[in-house]
Formats: structure tokens, C-alpha cells, sequence
């Protein structure tokens, strides 16, 4: 497999680590001298389970758009409206951040999840997909992959609890 070309990787099942799996690519993405964008999705602002990311800064970024402290399935209706522009917002930023190619890796933390409650369709992540550059890497993570997804993808692990 080529290492120069860029893979458009999913991480997915119900099984825990997904995050752990994404961060440990960007930091051996930042060994080889290139940098990470990860945006995170449906985890609520007082998650600060990434917090010790901004060690790596500027190599490794985090954002988060949602400004509610708590999980997305802990919100009120309203709430969850309001949240839902935040994380299309947030889609949009990487769409602009694979376009100007800001970056090496993008990792999209989550974002199944954004697609599973129907914030965002498959068309939304096709076309951020699009948008990216042969070099750069991008990382999904999240419970289920959908098959247009899974299609496009050049990776798809499944991650899933044997005990």
C-alpha cells in the first residue's frame, strides 16, 4: 500500500477504543512530521478525556463546535436543535479544513454517530470525503458504518467486545 496516499479510514462497532485507535494514528502521523486535526463530535463540552491533546499542540488541534456541557442524548428537544446546527458547523469546518489542506490527518471523532441520530446524511460525509486531497488521511470513527460509507472507505476496522 502506498504510504504517500492518503486513506480514508473508519473505526467503527460497538466495542470501546475507537478514539484511542484515531488519536494513536495521529501521533504516529506527528512522528513522521505531519500534523492532525481532530474534531469531535456528540461527546459534549465536558469531556475532557482529549484534554491532554494540547500537549501535541500545534502538531495535533482539537475542536469541539457543541457548546452544551452534556452528552448529545442527555439534551432537552431544543437543546438538541441548537446542538445539530453546531455539529453541521462543524462538518462544514472540516470540509474548509480538507480543502485547504490544513492539515495531514483529519479525524472525524464520532461523526457516525452525528449520522446515526440524523444530524448529518451519508451525502454530508461523501462530500466532506470528496473534498480531501489524494495525501491527506482521514479517520471516522463512530458505533455503525453505513454501506455508502463503508464503499468509499479504504479501511474498515470493526472494533468489537470478545469478553
Amino acid at each position: 500500500m502506498d504510504e504517500e496516499k492518503g486513506l480514508t479510514q473508519i473505526y467503527c462497532g460497538p466495542g470501546k477504543g475507537k478514539t484511542s485507535v484515531a488519536i494513536g494514528q495521529a501521533i504516529r502521523a506527528i512522528g513522521h512530521g505531519k500534523r492532525a486535526i481532530v474534531i469531535q463530535f456528540l461527546k459534549g463540552r465536558a469531556t475532557s478525556k482529549l484534554d491532554y491533546l494540547s500537549a501535541l499542540e500545534p502538531d495535533v488541534r482539537l475542536f469541539r463546535f457543541e457548546k452544551k456541557d452534556n452528552y448529545y442524548e442527555d439534551l432537552t428537544p431544543e437543546e438538541k436543535l441548537e446542538e445539530n446546527l453546531n455539529i453541521r458547523n462543524g462538518l462544514n469546518f472540516a470540509r474548509k479544513v480538507l480543502a485547504t489542506e490544513e492539515c495531514d490527518m483529519l479525524i472525524l471523532d464520532e461523526i457516525l454517530g452525528a449520522l446515526e441520530f440524523g444530524i448529518v446524511s451519508d451525502e454530508d460525509i461523501l462530500g466532506v470525503i470528496g473534498a480531501k486531497s489524494q495525501e491527506t488521511e482521514l479517520i471516522m470513527t463512530g458505533n455503525i458504518v453505513t454501506d455508502a460509507l463503508k464503499n468509499v472507505a479504504d479501511r474498515v476496522v470493526s472494533l468489537e467486545i470478545v469478553k
